[in-house]
């Protein structure tokens, strides 16, 4: 999911570079979602994964 969201941040950044900004708008938007959707995954993994039995 991170690679996702870096894919999508170079998206972004080549149409804002390209003049593209409508798509680069988007691309950034879909990015910064998956790296709060990562984020918020990690942290949940982060603290439920270390319970012990």
């Amino acid at each position: 999911m991170l690679g996702y969201a870096v894919l999508f941040l170079i998206v972004a950044l080549v149409a804002g570079v390209l003049g593209f900004f409508t798509l680069a708008s988007a691309a950034a938007g879909i990015a910064k979602i998956l790296f709060v959707v990562f984020l918020v995954l990690f942290i949940l993994s982060f603290f439920f994964g270390r319970r012990r039995v």
